[in-house]
């Protein structure tokens, strides 16, 4: 019988850099897999360059709010975020940052998405390229890079290029 998925996941960065975005598309592949979904997120002033936070819990859970010390993993599209929304990650929790983040810790990982966007000719995909790096370093994640891949391709058909570019990141250490 399989294990219950309980994950809580941070996304953050700011506005104008898709946290809302991916958030949408891991919610969608978990609703695809019959996993229970909870969202929400804060904006603050994200239209002037701002802050912008994202939980997502999939599993069991009654509220959509992750608590300070329970997050399981923090997506920072941003580096300087990673110290920033560090007080919502639980012991050995996973972290995946864009470009190096200054911090050293044994479950960080990061790529420099923006500098891959730049060379992708898109400079607005950093998100998708560090979601992309993320679902292949992090194991025992509840969706794989190939269940995102699907909510990708049914809902921009005919965009192969996001497709792409989320694919840029999957060789990069």
């Amino acid at each position: 019988m399989n294990q219950p998925v309980n994950q809580q996941i941070v996304i953050s960065g700011v506005g104008g850099q898709g946290v809302l975005f991916i958030t949408r598309i891991l919610a969608e592949a978990a609703i695809r897999k019959n996993l229970k979904v909870f969202t929400s997120e804060t904006h603050g002033m994200a239209q002037r360059g701002g802050t912008v936070l994202s939980h997502l819990k999939v599993g069991e859970f009654d509220s959509p709010l992750i608590r300070m010390g329970q997050a399981d993993g923090l997506l920072a599209l941003k580096a300087e975020n990673v110290r920033q929304h560090s007080y919502f990650l639980k012991s050995k929790a996973w972290t995946v940052a864009n470009r190096t983040a200054r911090e050293s810790a044994e479950n960080l990982f990061s790529v420099d998405a923006d500098g891959l966007a730049e060379k992708s000719g898109n400079p607005k995909s950093a998100n998708l390229i560090l979601l992309g790096f993320a679902l292949k370093k992090i194991p025992n994640l509840f969706c794989t890079f190939d269940d995102v891949k699907d909510v990708i391709a049914e809902k921009f058909q005919g965009n192969g290029k996001m497709l792409e570019i989320m694919q840029l990141s999957v060789n990069r250490d």
